[in-house]
């Protein structure tokens, strides 16, 4: 970190390795579908004492020395039982819950949070399900870990024996399947292992960690209503104000692999809800319509422009029109023409240029078409960018270097940025403290080598 010695947080990656089997719940790297897999089968059963695998199969941990390497020191030293955390890891994937309906998943986190120590301050219902254990620990910095807990409306096709049956409604009120699609299960798994393992190892370290489950990343608002409804307000919720706050997120790659990236991790990220005011007909008198359909189709396809044509090849802007929804008879000109539209930026200069022309086009369509009333535009998601600062991302480097030995491949420097956006970095901004997300491999390594051998 910046203000503080690496020795006192627990990179929580060294939970997700070679050893656990961990399905996961990202894509094989083939032409497979997503989510698919073979054959159903529950992950590899750890038995209990089995000796930790280090790099390249090696069973010594590597500098095992305070001296050399302190977060091999604790792994190696303190490293929890991973079979329960493989239980926790089954439950939370079988019973997943979207955003800010995360009832359960917060309620079952924190009863696991008593389990593990009395000594843990743990703060409940923080903007909305969130939760907290804070950990004080003596003298010293104080670091927070964040974990993201919500999961996605989305159809689980992988046949494992643990795979959801849920169905939530979603913000539109619409009933649809739920899976926990990204990863976040994994996320809690992780952030409790590295509870577990930073209370059972207090003797060798110095300082204060807070546990952050934060709800609503997939919506964009979770990080920002905890904030907002007193994280670190004395007054509220009194969560200490962390020296650097630190998150991961699983990716597709091999297992026991891990990441980092200085300066830009992750996009800006913009949702907008536009309605396009028309008048309804009979399809057998168009002339007496303002047809919203066609001006829906001219508007997607003057917005493929911004990308294509006013952005500078050099930079990068993604605008995608993702659902369009009009009318429900075949017979029948609607009244008005939905359209979902999603935008990724990567520098704040970009970003306001690309709402701005979306907005503009938008309007001048409106206009063009005769519209009955002015477009009624609506933000339903806006995620800020994630750039890890430099002397945060170096303090990380050192420590993942050193842990997953850089020479073997297990940790990658530079690596590629994500593709999606989070709101992790507002729990940092917004008490001007310095950050840094990572990437952590969550594909087992028999099915990565697997894909790789058949090209």
């Amino acid at each position: 970190s910046d203000s503080g010695s690496s020795s006192n947080l627990l990179m929580i990656s060294p939970l997700i390795d070679e050893r656990t089997g961990w399905r996961g719940n990202q894509p094989a790297a083939t032409g497979r579908a997503a989510y698919r897999y073979p054959e159903a089968h529950y992950p590899r059963q750890i038995p209990a004492g089995e000796v930790p695998v280090y790099a390249q199969g090696s069973t010594e941990a590597p500098d095992s020395t305070v001296g050399s390497n302190p977060i091999t020191y604790l792994v190696a030293e303190h490293r929890p039982d991973l079979v329960p955390l493989q239980e926790l890891y089954i439950f939370y994937h079988a019973n997943p819950e979207l955003s800010n309906h995360e009832v359960e998943t917060a309620a079952h986190i924190a009863k696991q949070l008593r389990g593990i120590s009395p000594d843990l301050i743990i703060k409940t219902g923080i903007g909305g399900h969130g939760l907290t254990a804070t950990l004080h620990n003596g003298e010293g910095p104080t670091g927070l870990l964040r974990a993201d807990i919500d999961a996605l409306p989305v159809l689980e096709l992988t046949n494992l024996p643990y795979a959801s049956r849920k169905r939530h409604r979603d913000v539109h009120g619409v009933d649809k399947p739920v899976m926990h699609a990204c990863g976040h299960d994994i996320h809690i798994v992780c952030l409790l292992g590295a509870a577990r393992l930073l209370v059972g190892a207090r003797a060798a370290w110095a300082g204060t960690v807070v546990f952050l489950f934060q709800p609503a990343e997939e919506r964009g608002t979770g990080a920002e209503a905890m904030v907002r409804d007193g994280l670190y307000d004395p007054e509220r919720h009194a969560v200490p104000v962390p020296d650097v706050v630190l998150g991961g997120h699983v990716v597709p790659l091999r297992a026991g692999v891990n990441g980092t990236r200085r300066g830009l991790f992750a996009t800006s990220a913009d949702s907008l809800k536009v309605t396009l005011h028309g008048k309804g007909a009979h399809a057998s008198s168009p002339h007496k319509a303002v047809d919203p359909i066609v001006m829906a189709s001219s508007v997607v396809l003057k917005l493929q422009t911004i990308a294509s044509r006013e952005v500078d090849p050099a930079d990068t802007a993604v605008v995608t029109v993702a659902s369009v929804h009009a009318g429900d008879a075949e017979n029948v000109i609607a009244d008005d023409a939905e359209l979902a539209i999603d935008t990724r930026s990567i520098s704040p200069s970009m970003r306001e240029r690309v709402l701005a022309r979306i907005i503009s086009i938008v309007q001048a369509e409106s206009l063009s078409s005769q519209a009955t009333q002015e477009p009624t535009i609506k933000t339903t998601r806006s995620y800020p960018l994630t750039v890890n600062g430099a002397a945060t991302t170096a303090r990380l480097e050192e420590a993942f270097a050193a842990q997953f030995r850089e020479a073997t491949g297990q940790y990658q420097r530079d690596i590629r940025r994500l593709s999606g956006s989070e709101d992790f970095s507002i729990l940092a901004s917004s008490v001007e403290k310095p950050y840094c997300f990572f990437s952590l491999g969550g594909i087992d390594q028999d099915v990565w080598d697997e894909a790789e051998a058949s090209g």
